[in-house]
């Protein structure tokens, strides 16, 4: 069984946030929840051993990206 640990990055180091075998929640998660927060690190443990780390990368908000499409055209 796989283990997701995210880890939240700020000036003051690293702190797990979210331990589980959810992959979806915890690939799901953004650094916008978490108080001081600058970046989410994944680690991926399997058998006792990590066997995968890095950056959890946030895509651009949906909202966002409608924004930009409605604009009227004239």
């Amino acid at each position: 069984m796989k283990i997701y640990v995210i880890q939240s990055f700020n000036e003051d180091g690293l702190e797990n946030v979210y331990v589980g075998s959810d992959e979806e929640k915890a690939l799901s998660l953004k650094a916008a929840d978490f108080d001081n927060c600058d970046a989410l690190f994944v680690e991926i443990w399997e058998d006792g051993g990590k066997t995968d780390d890095f950056r959890l990368v946030e895509s651009p908000e949906e909202d966002d990206a409608d924004d930009t499409n409605s604009e009227e055209i004239q």
